[in-house]
């Protein structure tokens, strides 16, 4: 019955003897189940590795089992544990898919195909971004990654803004936390979201990334130079595929108006974010970068953070946030 939430057959057979039987020792019990002793010791082994039967020093079969509302609550709590790890290995595979389209775009010849165009040059971008905004009929959604953005540049994109906001366009956006730092680009939320945009923020973002009625999808070729071009996606199972990483993103993002709550750890998103980059070997340079902070600030976190987690490293930082329940294990 319980195989669901990972506890097997045998060993919940175990655990409903103990729970109906308190005073009957260790080989009554098995004589019961009409299993050996062996058996049954390896099946309290599962029960204690899930915490269902903890140690007693009472005589009997040296263990007692936890309540059922109890046990519910642990096997529930595991599962909801292993989902949330099995959802940020799909999303880190999701982003790494989208790094890796863009990225080999540049590879191939600069002709365009009906799956795909290359636009090499700042001017290219702009001018086929202006046609694919001048297209659109339903929704833009964004990542707008890099930190705080250009003030000439914000002011400079209300005009186009303003066009698609009259033609009942859709428009929603995710940028870093580090922009709410950052006044010039608060104004310019603040002008988005009076003409109906939207505004989340998270502490990192996987691309910089564009998807226009989610038919086309628009991303730089060179994720260390947005500016040196980029490539734009019209097949239906990729633009999918990254619309269904947008969705994800703009699901776990925090809308600017509120602040980024602290997990119930008091840990802030950021600090979290830091904890995975060091955890994967990223340099100081590199946690600034995607965090769109100074590497001075990103310097300062990871030693608060390492020094929070008694770590000399950080690949020992990383184990330490994993055993102390800052990071969830992938094993």
């Amino acid at each position: 019955m319980l195989e669901v939430l990972g506890l097997d057959a045998e060993a919940e057979s175990i655990y409903r003897a103990i729970l109906s039987y308190p005073q009957e020792v260790l080989g009554q019990l098995a004589s019961r189940l009409d299993m050996s002793e062996e058996r049954f010791r390896a099946g309290l082994d599962r029960l204690s590795e899930l915490s269902l039967v903890r140690p007693t020093h009472q005589a009997g079969i040296g263990f007692r089992p936890v309540s059922p509302e109890m046990a519910m609550e642990l096997l529930l709590a595991r599962q909801q544990a292993e989902l949330a790890a099995q959802q940020m290995r799909v999303e880190a595979s999701r982003a790494a898919a989208a790094q890796l389209i863009a990225e080999c775009s540049a590879l191939r010849p600069t002709v365009s195909d009906g799956g795909y165009e290359q636009l090499i040059g700042v001017e290219a971008i702009r001018d086929r971004l202006a046609d694919l905004a001048e297209s659109a009929r339903e929704e833009i959604v964004n990542f707008a990654p890099g930190g705080a953005h250009n003030e000439a540049d914000l002011k400079a994109s209300r005009g186009p803004n303003s066009g698609l906001f009259e033609r009942g366009v859709r428009m929603r956006t995710v940028y870093l936390d580090s922009v709410r730092n950052h006044q010039p680009t608060l104004d310019h939320v603040t002008w988005l979201g009076s003409h109906g945009g939207q505004v989340r923020t998270t502490p990192m973002l996987p691309i910089r990334m564009i998807i226009i009625d989610r038919a086309h999808a628009v991303l730089p070729i060179d994720t260390a130079d947005a500016r040196a071009g980029a490539v734009v996606l019209h097949g239906t199972g990729t633009v999918a595929a990254l619309c269904a990483l947008f969705e994800s993103v703009w699901s776990e993002a925090v809308p600017l108006g509120a602040a980024p709550s602290a997990d119930a750890d008091a840990m802030p998103p950021q600090e979290r974010a830091v904890l995975v980059l060091l955890a994967d070997g990223h340099t100081d340079e590199a946690i600034a970068k995607r965090l769109g902070v100074s590497p001075r600030t990103a310097r300062r976190i990871a030693a608060e953070l390492m020094e929070r987690l008694q770590a000399r490293s950080r690949f020992e930082a990383g184990v330490h946030a994993v055993q102390d329940g800052f990071l969830p294990d992938h094993r």
